[in-house]
């Protein structure tokens, strides 16, 4: 049903410029959309380039044209995250004002090297707090300094936090994560000097007002990160959305990575067809306009 305040809804869609939308892409895009013109909102495009040696030039043109011919249009200014350094340093600044970052030496190996076990596919190593300060010395312990990280044990302290975040998702239900057993404290600065993922969406995410994020089931396991990460800097938590992925062939999620070809727009009522199918909605013909708004409808009462 629509927001009774729906003109508080700000929902976004933030894709990285390593390569045109395919499939997958094309199904968050337009499950963002979707809830937000169902609740009367405003759905932003923010093109998530910081990692820049992952991201194709001319890529993030080619996102937009293809969101173009698909009917979806940002309601406000393209943000991107390469221009917006500053806020990230701040945002920094004010954890390490706090007590609640600190500087980290170790490299992947040295981390890897305390596992006792190898880690899970696609997960990385918990981070075992290595250089993590303690009232016994310095936690770099003459290292240099590579990366910073959140010491959330002292979030937890200081802002009265449960060991388990906890969330409701409008998809999946209810949803929790032990972010300190189950990944450490996490990187905010990368040692090659980019800013860690986690820390750019915080902020932009509050700097747009964002208060709906709808983005794909992969990005689940960030939830628990990002929600801890807002209340050490003070900011709200979104309301969270997490769509079916569009698998490949292996059964893997499609992705740049793994092949998943460009969305073959020759015609745009196909590929929104498919992806609308994907979120359960059905099938429409008529021009991209029409299908849009009967989606919009559906997704009312979805």
């Amino acid at each position: 049903m629509p927001s009774s305040a729906a003109s508080d809804y700000i929902g976004r869609f933030a894709p990285s410029p390593t390569g045109p939308l395919h499939a997958g892409s094309l199904v968050a895009a337009l499950a963002s959309w979707l809830d937000a013109q169902a609740h009367g909102g405003q759905w932003l495009v923010r093109i998530e380039d910081v990692d820049t040696p992952r991201c194709v030039p001319g890529a993030t043109e080619l996102i937009l044209q293809q969101l173009a011919q698909c009917g979806l249009h940002s309601d406000g200014p393209v943000l991107r995250q390469s221009e917006r350094s500053g806020h990230y340093q701040a945002a920094l600044n004010a954890l390490i004002a706090q007590g609640l970052a600190y500087p980290c030496g170790c490299s992947r190996k040295d981390i890897e090297a305390t596992q006792s076990q190898q880690p899970a596919r696609h997960t990385a190593a918990v981070y075992p707090g290595t250089c993590r300060p303690s009232p016994y010395g310095p936690g770099l312990q003459g290292k240099a300094t590579r990366a910073w990280r959140l010491n959330i044990q002292t979030v937890r302290e200081q802002k009265g936090l449960p060991a388990m975040t906890e969330w409701h998702d409008a998809q999946l239900g209810q949803q929790q994560q032990n972010v300190a057993q189950e990944v450490g404290d996490f990187v905010l600065l990368r040692a090659d000097g980019l800013w860690a993922y986690q820390l750019a969406v915080v902020v932009d995410d509050a700097l747009q007002g964002i208060t709906h994020v709808v983005r794909g089931a992969d990005l689940c396991d960030n939830t628990a990160r990002q929600m801890l990460l807002q209340q050490a800097l003070g900011l709200p938590t979104p309301q969270y959305r997490h769509t079916p992925l569009v698998l490949a062939a292996d059964g893997e999620k499609l992705s740049k990575q793994n092949g998943a070809q460009a969305l073959d727009l020759s015609h745009p009522l196909s590929a929104l067809n498919a992806a609308a199918a994907h979120l359960g909605l059905s099938a429409q013909s008529g021009t991209v306009q029409q299908a849009l708004a009967n989606w919009t409808a559906q997704w009312s009462t979805h």
